[in-house]
């Protein structure tokens, strides 16, 4: 497939002629993508990532370790060491209220409305440009930005013909290969651009291995006035399943925790029961719950967008967009007979097995579940920019249809028909939006903003795995405006906004009675920000609120279908204050950073821990305590050398305060701050015709013991409240190397 790849672009490239973009006056402008970031002089908190800054960073690690060293961003990795399953958290809101765009077309799971960037394996090599707007922001077609927005970018006009291929090899057997080619332009109207990519990892954790494929092609034509671009991404991920975690217990080194840990939980494990005694014995701090060879994650996703921009004056542009995401795939894992909730016959409508005398209850048995699901939609924009007034008319429509279906591949003892399917419940979520932006410029310094979204949805959820007689077809109706002002005088520039956004239940709270459906959450976000920008040093401060009414957490309530499922909370709110810098003093020197300050609370807090002595359950109330998972202090600096030509030397770091693992405070259950320091070099060759980048980057260089991410939950056994911790460790000191060639 490479070889072929490689003659259709040298087949291209002697088509490309050489003729500059300036006198073809060709239209480049990727305004599908403009519709939705913050302009220079928007009143939203923003930071930028050219090009240039992607290419020193990527050398394997998935698109959270890019974005690590921006303001308020704490990242975790199930596997350990960036590959695989990874996460985000931004200003403490997790990756389910952030809204992310590739192109502008959304991208959150539908359902879960999270981010899964283990579909899109190295998806930063053909990313152009990011722009993160934390808070609400401004209005985006997709799920609803609870915290912050994601937006990527990869139609970019490349004039020239090009080849690169880039090779990384580091820790724990991780592998990064990715060939690009582009055709340059052709006939003066046409480009083609490509990549293929492979990256596998054995990962850090035991049993957390990855094997991640993709492609992306995009074909593009232009005219004076017009552009016409299709892309193609896809995208197939196989992980080993570390979403378990291991016991805080394993980690810490603690014997007698880590014994009493496994005689309360050994009966609801998934795996066979010797064999998880002995890994609960051994010293192996790297511990993998699941033990089950093809205990494995498998996915397809594959993207097609079809892009329409037109120029109808110098003053007046039109955006359109189809789009088509098509995702398949499930996981596959075993159960020990022991476990009868998930190996018994009866859990799945089927009498136990006579053998002989024996009447068999449950046995051990291997089983997939399925997601198989189609996203489709399109989206616009109309925009309008004359001397001092700029606005905007757009919106989206999009539909996903989803099936959810689990099948008995395999059981020692029989009793299942040939591939059973036990549970099947599709779902329906129609999601459509419009919106009007208007900027207008007031003078020489001044400049207003106003932004009014209306959002309607419609759920048709038909069943769950576990409740398949609950039907819910909730329909929800949002209207979302934003408003500011900024100030603009030589290099300073000030703003200050307020924008509101609504954001709907995930899938899974809605699996609950008729008694205890969830309520939408909404948000109210204020920014003030000042930034100052010089030849040699440039700082900035943002001071936000964020105020939340219904914010869904979960409280260890169990709904009155007998399932766990986050509750509304009345109030909550974000407060504080980002501030930024950076200082050049020296050609050969520079350094720049970010350090954020903030108090997360929730008021009336309860608390629910189920009771085994008992049955049922036990409250305990709290008027005050701190929003998990956010900490108090964010920071990150990077000291940045050049001691010869083409050499850069960089000391990023990063640190974070303790965490809590739920919204109860306890010292209990909390994650400890940590500080890591890392080292990257870059050293660039120029040959004629050549360009070859060495990057090396060595992680955790002081060998920190550290985990960003982790769950908790508490229960009554033996008159004693009994907490169960779960944590992600990260890798200690690791390494990268990538030699990046450029034809």
């Amino acid at each position: 497939m490479r070889n072929i790849f490689t003659l259709l672009f040298l087949a291209l490239a002697a088509q490309a002629q050489a003729q500059t973009r300036d006198s073809l006056k060709l239209f480049l402008q990727p305004i599908e993508v403009r519709a939705l970031r913050a302009g220079e002089k928007a009143p939203f908190t923003r930071t930028e990532m050219s090009k240039q800054e992607i290419e020193k960073l990527n050398v394997g690690q998935d698109l959270p370790f890019l974005l690590n060293q921006t303001p308020s961003v704490v990242i975790n990795s199930d596997a350990g060491n960036g590959v695989g399953y990874t996460g985000i958290y931004i200003r403490g809101t997790d990756d389910s209220r952030i809204n992310m765009t590739l192109n502008g077309i959304p991208y959150n799971d539908a359902e879960e409305q999270a981010i899964f960037f283990v579909d899109l394996p190295d998806f930063a090599s053909s990313a152009n440009s990011i722009q993160i707007q934390r808070g609400v922001g401004t209005s985006s077609n997709g799920a609803g930005a609870f915290g912050a927005t994601i937006n990527f970018s990869t139609n970019e006009f490349n004039e020239k013909p090009y080849a690169e291929l880039n090779n990384s090899f580091g820790s724990y057997n991780t592998w990064k290969n990715t060939l690009k080619a582009g055709s340059g332009l052709i006939d003066g109207h046409f480009t083609i651009d490509m990549r293929l990519s492979r990256i596998s990892s054995d990962g850090y954790i035991d049993r957390a291995t990855s094997d991640l494929k993709s492609l992306y092609f995009s074909a593009a034509w232009y005219d004076k006035h017009s552009s016409v671009r299709f892309n193609i991404l896809q995208g197939s991920e196989k992980t080993y399943q570390a979403w378990n975690g291991i016991p805080q217990a394993k980690w810490d080194g603690n014997p007698a925790a880590l014994e009493q840990h496994y005689q309360n939980n050994v009966g609801s494990l998934y795996f066979n029961q010797q064999d998880s005694l002995n890994l609960f014995r051994s010293s192996n701090k790297t511990y993998n719950y699941f033990t089950y060879k093809d205990q494995t994650d498998n996915y397809w996703q594959n993207h097609y967008q079809l892009f329409f921009n037109h120029q109808f004056s110098d003053a007046l542009a039109f955006n359109s967009a189809v789009f088509l995401t098509r995702g398949y795939g499930y996981f596959q894992e075993y159960h020990d007979q022991g476990d009868l909730s998930n190996a018994s016959y009866a859990a799945y409508g089927l009498p136990p097995v006579v053998m002989g005398a024996d009447s068999l209850q449950s046995t051990n048995l291997v089983r997939q579940r399925w997601l198989d699901n189609y996203f489709y939609g399109s989206v616009f924009s109309l925009q309008y920019k004359k001397n001092n007034t700029e606005w905007m008319l757009g919106g989206g429509w999009d539909r996903y249809d989803g099936k959810h279906y689990g099948n008995v591949i395999w059981a020692a003892n029989g009793g299942f028909p040939d591939d059973y399917r036990y549970y099947s419940e599709p779902a329906i979520k129609i999601d459509y939006n419009v919106y009007a932006k208007w900027q207008q410029q007031l003078g020489q310094r001044w400049t207003a903003f106003a932004d009014l979204q209306y959002r309607h949805l419609d759920y048709e959820l038909d069943g769950f795995d576990d409740n398949p007689s609950i039907l819910v077809h909730p329909k929800y109706n949002f209207v979302n405006p934003k408003a500011g002002i900024t100030y603009t005088h030589y290099n300073w520039q000030a703003y200050f906004s307020y924008a509101m956004s609504g954001h709907e239940p995930n899938r899974d709270d809605f699996e609950a009675g008729v008694n205890d459906q969830p309520k939408p959450e909404r948000l109210h976000d204020f920014e003030l920000g000042v930034t100052r920008k010089a030849l040699h040093y440039s700082w900035g401060a943002t001071a936000y609120y964020m105020r939340y009414q219904n914010q869904l957490v979960l409280t260890g309530k169990i709904n009155d279908v007998g399932d766990y499922t986050r509750n509304n909370i009345p109030r909550s709110y974000r407060l504080g204050i980002e501030l930024q810098g950076s200082v050049k003093p020296a050609t050969w020197f520079s350094a720049e950073g970010n350090l954020s300050f903030s108090e997360n609370k929730v008021f009336n807090y309860v608390e629910f821990d189920d009771d085994y002595d008992n049955g049922g359950q036990v409250s305990h109330a709290y008027k005050t305590t701190t929003i998990a998972f956010s900490p108090a202090v964010v920071g990150a600096a990077s000291l940045n050398f050049t001691p010869v030509k083409n050499l850069t030397l960089s000391l990023p770091a990063k640190y974070v305060s303790k965490v809590y693992l739920d919204n109860a405070q306890q010292e209990g259950r909390k994650l400890p701050g940590y500080y890591v320091q890392n080292l990257r070099t870059v050293y660039t060759l120029h040959i004629p015709g050549r360009e070859t980048n060495l990057i090396f980057q060595l992680n955790n260089v002081f060998n920190k013991r550290y985990t960003p991410n982790g769950y908790t939950y508490s229960y009554v056994y033996g008159g004693q409240l009994v907490t169960e911790n779960f944590v992600f460790p990260m890798a200690g000191t690791n390494f990268m190397f990538a030699v990046n060639i450029k034809l």
